[in-house]
């Protein structure tokens, strides 16, 4: 069983309560942050594996967050990161991959999905 703790960058409170379910159902510790600023402020204090993290988010989105989690200090700047949107289709994945996502998670979520891209990335 994993005790692997993952970050959740999202604003929706209904996306963020569905992934927290799923994933404390395999026994993963959820953090839930409903903006990019509360992501880096949760980063600085905890040790976290992944992050999931949602591009439209107030305060700080996601692109800019990701950007500032690039520029902290190892080890948590190499935390795998993956981008969650509705707006996929404005990106290719390249272009993700460039601005230093793992991968990414269009929604509606599909949580088969997710789950493997996250089980891939925290044990590969």
């Amino acid at each position: 069983m994993s005790s692997k703790t993952i970050l959740i960058g999202e604003d929706s409170s209904v996306i963020q309560n569905l992934v927290k379910r799923v994933f404390e159902l395999k026994d993963y510790r959820i953090l839930v942050a409903k903006n990019g600023q509360q992501v880096l402020d949760i980063l600085q204090k905890e040790s976290i594996d992944l992050v999931l993290l949602d591009l439209n988010m107030p305060v700080l989105d996601g692109i800019a967050c990701l950007k500032q989690i690039r520029q902290l200090d190892a080890p948590k700047n190499q935390v795998p990161v993956i981008a969650i949107t509705g707006n996929a289709p404005n990106y290719s994945e390249a272009e993700f991959q460039a601005l230093g996502f793992q991968d990414v998670v269009l929604k509606p979520i599909d949580f088969d999905a997710l789950f493997q891209k996250v089980e891939a990335l925290l044990h590969a």
